[in-house]
Order: C-alpha cells, then structure tokens, then sequence
C-alpha cells in the first residue's frame, strides 16, 4: 500500500507542512494535474483551496508541467525542473514524470490559496513543539 506525502507550502509562515495521506484518501487526487486547484477538506484541512505546485514519483524523479501525461518520460532537457546545466547551451537527456498525479506519484507540492479558519500552525502545532522539545534538551559533553 503506497501512501502520498502532501507537502504545504506556508508562505505567509515560511515554513512548510507535511500531511500524509492513504491510498484510498489519494485516489481522489488522481488525474488533477500542476497548476490545478483542490478543496482541502479531500486531506482534512476544512476551508482550505490547495494548489498543486509540483511533486515527485516513487522513483524520486520530479514532475514537469510541461509534460501533459501521467506516467515517465525522457526528455533532452535545455532547462527547468530536474536539471542544472553547468554550461551554456548544454542539453541533458533526463527522466522526469508527468504533470498528472496517478498511482506512482509519492509526494505532491502545494500551496493554500485560499485560508481556512484555522491556521496551518494550530493545526499540525502539536508535532513541531515536541521535536522543538526534543531538541532544546542539552546534550551531555565529556
């Protein structure tokens, strides 16, 4: 059973939130693609609308936007995501996944554009303070 990482993107914040999500909460994000928007209330964030800003298979690969398919690829890259090019006019052959989320997808990048009731901090609070607890406890020196 594969379970999906939704990473949120806090700009206000600056901070970032992972949520992880089962197989069978995931199989409603299939077939929404980059750039598309969502209700939160699909991964339990009532009064949030989320946007798809990218993500990466379970091989690791990233997705593109610009490939209009679920599945993987490879593409002879002059830029963009997944690639970084020492050279001027250097092309590199590369593997990278769709823009569309199926059943392979392991992770998926999103930002709120709009904002619920709650902030993302109260919400997923209660993990950050325990391992903020966890590491101001000083460790002993010899």
């Amino acid at each position: 059973m594969v379970e999906l990482k939704i990473v949120i993107a806090d700009q206000k914040e600056g901070r970032s939130y992972q949520k992880v999500i089962t197989e069978d909460d995931s199989k409603n994000l299939y077939g929404k693609k980059i750039k598309d928007t969502f209700n939160g209330e699909m991964i339990d964030l009532p009064g949030y609308e989320l946007k798809i800003t990218g993500g990466s298979d379970i091989s690791g690969f990233p997705m593109r936007w610009d490939i209009d398919m679920s599945g993987k690829r490879k593409i002879l890259a002059v830029s963009g995501v997944g690639l970084k090019l020492t050279r001027k006019g250097m092309k590199k052959r590369k593997t990278v996944s769709g823009n569309t989320i199926y059943d392979k997808i392991s992770q998926i990048n999103v930002i709120p554009v709009k904002f619920g009731d709650k902030s993302l901090k109260d919400i997923f609070g209660a993990k950050e303070e325990a391992t903020e607890a966890k590491s101001e406890t000083p460790e002993k020196t010899e």
